[in-house]
Order: C-alpha cells, then sequence, then structure tokens
C-alpha cells in the first residue's frame, strides 16, 4: 500500500492533520507538524503519553508517510522498559546506593507513578504511543532512532538546577501526587489530549521555576531537534510529546545546533555549595576543639555525647517510623553523629543499605511498587517501599540532629567563652 492510498484508512481525527499536501508548520492547533529543514521533511507529531488517541495518530501518520526514518522521544533505558517490559526488579540496587542514586530513582518512580494511574483513567499505558512508533516502523521495515537525554541525566540536572527552596516545594508537591488520585473527569481527558493544554502546562511551569522548565523541556528541545539532524534519511518522522513541538520546530527550520556535550553533563556542586556542605562539620570539630583546650576534656566530653545523641536518636526514629529492621536501625543511629560531619554520604543511605541487606525485597515488591507508590499504606508493606522509607526518614532525622547538636555545642561554647 502506497502513502497515497492509505488516506482511506486514517482515523477520521487523523484525515485532516495527515495530509501531505498542505505544510502545517504554523498551525498550532494540529497535532501533526510538516517542518522543512534544507531539503528534509520532518513530520513532527505532538502526542500525549497517556492517550489512545495519539497511539491511532502515530501509527496512521507512519504508515501513511513510510519515512527513510522513526525518530521517538526515548532513551535507550526506557525505549528497553517499554519494548521488552524490562521490571524496576532488574535495578541493582546496590549499585544504585553506592552512586548515591537513591534519591534520584524514588523521584523517577514517583513521576512514573502519577502517570501511570493517569494512564489507567484513559486505558492506555504511558509511553504507549512511543511503543507503537517503534513497533510500526519495524513491521515496515524503517529504521528507528532513539533521539531523547538519558532520563538519569535529566533527571540530576533538573534537581541542580534549582534552589533548596524549590526543591522543597517540588517534593511536597509531587508527594501529594504519589497519594492523590488523579481525578480527571471526561472532559479534562479530552483537553488533556491538545497540544495547547500541554504547552500551557510547560508555560506555567517555566513561570514557577523557570530553571526547572529550562532542563526539562528547553534543554530536551534541543536535545530532540539535533538529534533528528543527526538522523539518516530525507523524510523524517518524528513522535515527541507536544509540549516540545513549539520548541523544536524554530531550530529544525533553521538546522540550529546544540552543545550536546553541555546538556549531556552533570554540573558538580558550585565551590559555594561544597564550602557550605564543609563548613559545618568543620566549625562543629573546631568549636569542640575549642571547648577542650578552654574549658578542659570533660567539658568537651558533655558536648561530643551531647553532638552524639542529638543525631542517634532522632535518626533511630526515623528509622522506626519507617519499621526498618532493627539492624537498619541500629547502624543508621550509630553512624549518623559520624556521617553528619562528612558531606560524602549521609546516614540514609547507610540505613538503608543494611535495610536492603537484613530485608532484601522480595519479587512481588518490585512488579508492585507503581500501584504502592499511589497508596500510602502499602509503603510499609512493601519491603522495597521500606527501604526508601528507611532512606527518607532516617535522612530527616539526621538532618534534624545537626542542627539540634550543632545548636547545642555552639551554645556552650558562646557560654563556656563568657564566663
Amino acid at each position: 500500500m502506497s502513502p497515497d492510498d492509505s488516506s482511506a484508512s486514517l482515523p477520521p481525527f487523523v484525515e485532516k492533520t495527515v495530509d501531505s499536501t498542505v505544510d502545517t508548520t504554523n498551525d498550532e492547533h494540529d497535532d501533526v507538524h510538516l517542518v522543512r529543514a534544507g531539503d528534509r521533511e520532518i513530520w513532527l507529531v505532538g502526542t500525549a503519553h497517556v492517550s489512545q488517541r495519539s497511539v491511532e495518530l502515530v501509527r496512521a501518520v507512519i504508515e501513511r508517510e513510510r519515512p527513510d526514518v522513526v525518530c521517538i522521544e526515548l532513551d535507550q533505558g526506557r525505549y528497553e522498559a517499554l519494548s521488552q517490559e524490562k521490571r524496576f526488579a532488574e535495578q541493582d540496587l546496590r549499585e544504585v546506593m553506592r552512586k548515591k542514586q537513591l534519591a534520584t530513582l524514588m523521584l523517577n518512580l514517583i513521576l512514573a507513578s502519577y502517570q501511570r494511574r493517569l494512564g489507567l483513567k484513559l486505558g492506555v499505558a504511558p509511553g504507549s504511543e512511543l511503543l507503537e512508533a517503534a513497533q510500526v516502523a519495524t513491521r515496515l521495515g524503517i529504521p528507528i532512532a532513539l533521539c531523547d537525554r538519558e532520563v538519569r541525566v535529566t533527571l540530576r540536572r533538573a534537581w541542580r538546577s534549582i534552589s533548596w527552596w524549590q526543591r522543597v516545594r517540588l517534593l511536597s508537591e509531587l508527594g501529594a501526587s504519589v497519594i492523590e488520585s488523579p481525578d480527571v473527569s471526561e472532559e479534562d481527558l479530552a483537553r488533556l489530549r491538545n497540544q495547547d493544554v500541554v504547552s500551557e502546562v510547560m508555560n506555567e511551569l517555566g513561570r514557577l521555576m523557570p530553571d526547572l522548565k529550562r532542563v526539562l523541556i528547553d534543554e530536551r528541545d534541543a536535545y530532540l531537534a539535533q538529534k533528528i539532524l543527526e538522523a539518516e534519511g530525507r523524510r523524517v518522522v518524528a513522535v515527541v510529546g507536544a509540549g516540545h513541538v513549539e520548541g523544536m520546530k524554530g531550530r529544525l527550520e533553521r538546522s540550529e545546533l546544540a552543545d550536546l556535550a553541555e546538556i549531556e553533563s552533570i554540573p558538580p556542586d558550585s565551590f559555594a555549595w561544597k564550602l557550605a556542605g564543609w563548613s559545618i562539620p568543620a566549625s562543629i570539630v573546631a568549636a569542640i576543639a575549642w571547648i577542650a583546650w578552654t574549658q578542659g576534656p570533660e567539658a568537651a566530653g558533655e558536648n561530643v555525647a551531647i553532638w552524639f545523641l542529638a543525631h542517634a536518636v532522632p535518626t533511630a526514629i526515623g528509622g522506626l517510623l519507617a519499621l526498618g529492621h532493627p539492624m537498619a536501625i541500629a547502624v543508621g543511629a550509630m553512624s549518623s553523629p559520624f556521617t553528619a560531619l562528612s558531606p560524602l554520604i549521609g546516614a540514609g543511605h547507610i540505613a538503608a543499605f543494611a535495610q536492603l541487606w537484613a530485608c532484601p525485597p522480595l519479587v512481588s515488591d518490585f512488579s508492585t511498587v507503581g500501584d504502592d507508590l499511589g497508596v500510602a499504606g502499602r509503603w510499609w508493606r512493601s519491603r522495597l517501599m521500606r527501604i526508601f522509607l528507611v532512606f527518607v526518614l532516617t535522612t530527616i532525622g539526621s538532618s534534624l540532629g545537626t542542627w539540634v547538636g550543632g545548636l547545642g555545642v555552639l551554645r556552650n561554647l558562646v557560654e563556656g567563652s563568657g564566663r
């Protein structure tokens, strides 16, 4: 079947948007946009990642256009997860903890869980249209190109780009989304599928947190556009989220290149942040040393005990609230006074690793993690979720101990100096 003979098989809502004789580049209300970059034709298909309509649209456009290559908004890891039904169980949690990426993994799971629950309301799995693009291309013998930046890099760059206050705000809103079920009406679901609604959400995100929007949207617009330009073939179909279309069209038309090395890197902590990270432990050690010099070893010992108890007690309470294994509670509590003196590793990571070692997750925990995240009561019943709880609650306890213990030591220093 040639492209010209396939129009009769298109769904009604596709007929207008995939007329290959019409350039829809400037039609903001269409889901499909034809962009001309030199002698190349690039069909941008804007999709919603939880829409059956998008699945049908992607299939129709690829079957109609029969391009030289199909570009997809996926990185290698996400593509394998969709195409091979690769489960979270394949994650090496020990390696994740060793690299201190547990928080990034948690954030990714929260986002995936919310999108999955929204997809259940629509009757379609998240990312189905991306997988459909790959499957249709494979069936037709068309090469595919995975054009998105690695999700781990995106999340870590996003986290590094915002302030601590913005991080707290973001986590609180994500935390609320974990517990709350997406309450979406049929009218909302219909609007969700439209590109203009997605763009409005992105614009609002940019207004509230410009740095976050820059990493999640603008940088990926540039990355996706360049990867599409690098793909071989004169005629291209590119399947991307609707929120990326407007930011990509101009770049593609101008054949604008981005500095991929820069936006693929994870920026290190600034010197000021590293200095701040070491300043607290350095101040505490110096304060206790000065107390020992001016007030004697006994007074210094009392302040060491204050520092130790201020960390051990709330960290242990955090582990107890998480229903952690006794070994994890003990290890977290005992390590907390020492890890607080070094920004290299936290008590939460050590406690979570002990929890993983003492009480490893069951296979069933991995298979239900998406559902468990959406029901607060399941967090304590799942061994996997309990590892995350141990990490979060012992980290909070240790952080509280730093403030309580630090203020106690500094107060004794000041009072002793005034005598």
